[in-house]
């Protein structure tokens, strides 16, 4: 059932002047249900494959980067000191061939 909540004062949910009254309908809250984790985490223990621009684009806005292999994550280590994820080095040759 919605909620009803009595607005009071100059300007309040809508009003046009001091003391004005309104009663506004506001819908229930809806909480996001929950989604299953679907990933394994096998893909942390690599670097993976991802384009320049959005690797930037990441590191400026820290939206998240989608791999070659499909692994979707916020950049924040260092990918040197991982081996290269084998299913987007397969995609990557496959790619230049």
């Amino acid at each position: 059932m919605p909620r009803r909540r009595l607005c009071v004062g100059f300007g309040a949910c809508g009003g046009t002047g001091f003391g004005s009254l309104s009663v506004v309908t506001t819908p229930d809250i809806i909480t996001k249900p929950s989604r299953p984790v679907t990933d394994d985490g096998d893909h942390d223990r690599y670097a993976h494959y991802v384009r320049k621009a959005d690797i930037v684009r990441a590191n400026v806005d820290g939206v998240p980067v989608v791999a070659l292999c499909g692994k979707k994550w916020i950049p924040n280590r260092d990918p040197a000191n991982y081996p290269v994820c084998p299913t987007c080095k397969e995609i990557k040759a496959r790619l230049a061939s």
